[in-house]
């Protein structure tokens, strides 16, 4: 009878699969704010570059390394969710675990993200899955083929979500992991409007309206709406109803958020892809939970008790770790590292 011996990596994911809290920090607000105090700084020096879009737009790269010494490294790209960028805890702590492990890491910064107004009056979306689509295509044009994954953060995975569904086997990546992403759109937004979730609401929507009046003094009648009417804005739905929605051809908010949730479109993604979803996520309810059922057999969906939106805070008061950054890295390893 032969004997099966695990490999060491084996082992290493079978002991990151599962969350286990930091002990007494389970609450879903502590695991969701918590990473911004423990990953305040950038753990690595970026290379930043500016891509020039076909509609004489730009996005802003940020590399773990600059990708001329580094065309033959697998690559993890990692797509932010709303107003996020490489500052935001998620995104340079998983590109530095991807740096760590020989992988050549980039955030894509959607328009207008990186700290400069972008040119057109388009913005950006959840469903807005045109500039990943190109910049995916780009990136295998001009640095050549290498084993490549993407992961979306929140807005970030709604928007990779609808786009491997919509490209199918013509996207050029091997796998993918979607992490906290609102798929049902309309429900989030009134999920973000009842208790606790306000304090998210209020403080995401600053942020978009302060984006939006840089964008304003930037270019003035770039957007649909003045100074004054930014400023009067209350809720998420209303900065949708007003921007997002009329600068991207949508009837109202509404409209947009169901043309554009993912939920619909998930039994049709056909590369091997990880969900990662905590039940007790602040920014959504049940509504965003897919019935398995409805999952095709090479997306797996992991849904943890615990983990708060993109949080999932493990380890010792000592020595706290952030999951997602050994956890995500453990799945890809089989499709990133073919050659070892």
């Amino acid at each position: 009878m032969t004997q099966i011996i695990p490999s060491d990596l084996d082992i290493a994911c079978e002991q990151s699969a599962a969350f286990v809290p930091l002990r007494g920090v389970a609450n879903p607000h502590l695991q969701t704010m918590l990473p911004r105090l423990l990953r305040r700084k950038v753990q690595f020096t970026p290379h930043w570059q500016r891509l020039d879009l076909p509609d004489d737009d730009f996005v802003d790269l940020a590399w773990s390394e600059d990708p001329a010494q580094a065309a033959h490294k697998p690559r993890l790209v990692v797509f932010h969710g709303l107003e996020g960028s490489l500052h935001s805890p998620y995104a340079h702590g998983l590109i530095h675990a991807a740096k760590a492990r020989g992988w050549l890491g980039v955030v894509m910064h959607f328009r207008g993200c990186s700290g400069e107004p972008n040119r057109q009056k388009r913005i950006y979306h959840s469903g807005e899955t045109e500039d990943g689509t190109w910049f995916l295509h780009w990136l295998a044009r001009t640095w050549g083929p290498a084993p490549t994954a993407a992961v979306g953060y929140s807005l970030g995975g709604n928007m990779l979500a609808c786009l491997l569904a919509k490209e199918g086997n013509n996207v050029p990546l091997d796998a993918a992991v979607i992490v906290s992403a609102p798929f049902m759109l309309e429900q989030c937004s009134y999920h973000m409007e009842k208790g606790f979730s306000r304090v998210y609401q209020r403080y995401l929507l600053n942020l978009l309206k302060a984006n939006a009046a840089r964008k304003l003094k930037a270019y003035p009648d770039s957007l649909p709406v003045n100074l004054q009417q930014l400023k009067g804005m209350r809720r998420l739905r209303e900065f949708d109803d007003l921007i997002t929605s009329k600068i991207h051809g949508f009837a109202d908010a509404i409209d947009y958020y169901r043309q554009c949730s993912a939920m619909p479109l998930l039994n049709q993604i056909t590369q091997p892809t990880l969900i990662i979803h905590a039940k007790d996520d602040p920014f959504m309810d049940h509504h965003s939970i897919p019935a398995p059922e409805h999952l095709p057999v090479n997306v797996e969906y992991q849904l943890t008790e615990h983990g708060g939106h993109v949080g999932f805070i493990g380890g010792t008061l000592r020595r706290p770790t952030m999951w997602l950054e050994t956890r995500i890295p453990d799945w890809l390893t089989p499709y990133l590292d073919r050659t070892r």
